[in-house]
């Protein structure tokens, strides 16, 4: 529980009503009750504001709203989330290494870290403040993890992998797996041994079931701030710059670089050894064949250009019609053409 002033404060905010109202929890706009608070990141809900029951609305300057206690802010869905995480989720218990966990004796794990039943951290690890390892995960040998890092349940770091702070790997998420490399023998493929890490900076997130390979030699990095959804796949020695976002079943293909705050939709791919530049963004689906210019928004496969590629999904529709349409043109003209060799 807070005070709404209180919440302002937090989120930079201005107030308008009651500042010493007393909030519960954050709720949806069609679900709050009194004593919530929700908010308005999208014009299409003002309406609903008419039936809305909470308490209080965070909502952005320039809205008009009547009879509602409000808090006014630049970015209401950065607010909500500020205001959330305040009220909503609870810190992390200190419960240090659980009975359950096996720890090698040789790793250096701080008096505060937390380790669940199930876990196996293995020799030389080196764990850091407030960290927490849910169960079963599992920590190969020289693993460097940083201060308040979230790892859940499944998850696995491989052999020489370096996590920095505040890192989050969500379950069974695979830090390190070996990365694809095979030489052709002949009919048959010799296994490339893949001796590299993987590093992580801070404030990465790393989606469910995703995978960041291992380099066959030297580092795959995934620089700080970026987020990577569920079901995603980096591949050996790929770059990822600051604050990207990579949604879901996208892949980076191997020894490819990415720039600083891309994202890319869902089932977006990036082929093998190009350069992605930063501010790129590329729609669902799209797929990079060739080095990407950066400050680009682009879509489709080959890609282009969003605006041209929604007008060409537009005609795709028409593609039947337009071919009957080409047949009998091209019928009239052979028709013109013999009257013509007759003459």
């Amino acid at each position: 529980m807070a005070k709404l002033h209180e919440l302002a404060d937090l989120v930079g905010g201005e107030i308008r009503g009651n500042a010493e109202l007393e909030i519960l929890q954050v709720a949806p706009i069609d679900k709050a009750q009194a004593g919530d608070i929700t908010f308005v990141a999208n014009p299409k809900y003002l309406a609903q504001l008419e039936s809305c029951q909470a308490s209080a609305v965070i909502i952005s300057p320039g809205v008009e709203v009547s009879g509602k206690n409000l808090i006014v802010c630049a970015n209401p869905y950065l607010a909500f989330a500020k205001i959330l995480t305040f009220l909503q989720v609870l810190p992390r218990p200190v419960r240090g290494i659980m009975a359950g966990a096996s720890v090698a004796d040789s790793a250096v794990v701080d008096p505060t870290v937390t380790i669940y039943p199930g876990c196996v951290v293995g020799e030389r690890v080196r764990i850091g403040a407030g960290t927490t390892l849910y169960p079963g995960v599992m920590v190969y040998s020289d693993v460097i993890i940083g201060n308040d890092c979230v790892l859940h349940a499944n998850t696995v770091i491989r052999e020489g992998c370096r996590l920095y702070d505040r890192v989050i790997l969500q379950p069974a998420a695979i830090i390190g797996s070996d990365g694809f490399g095979f030489a052709p023998d002949g009919s048959a493929y010799y296994k490339i041994p893949q001796v590299g890490i993987v590093v992580l900076e801070e404030d990465v997130e790393i989606g469910a079931n995703s995978c960041v390979d291992r380099a066959a030699l030297g580092e795959t990095r995934i620089r700080r701030g970026t987020k990577i959804d569920n079901l995603v796949q980096i591949a050996h020695n790929v770059d990822v710059g600051e604050d990207c976002i990579l949604v879901s079943q996208g892949g980076v293909a191997g020894s490819s670089k990415i720039g600083n705050h891309c994202t890319f939709g869902g089932q977006a791919a990036i082929a093998g050894h190009l350069t992605v530049g930063e501010n790129v963004m590329i729609g669902g689906r799209g797929g990079a064949t060739g080095n990407v210019a950066p400050n680009q928004i682009l879509s489709g496969l080959p890609l282009m250009p969003h605006k041209k590629w929604l007008r060409a999904t537009m005609t795709l529709p028409k593609l039947p019609e337009m071919r009957k349409d080409l047949q009998q043109m091209q019928k009239r003209l052979d028709e013109l053409e013999a009257l013509l060799k007759e003459k």
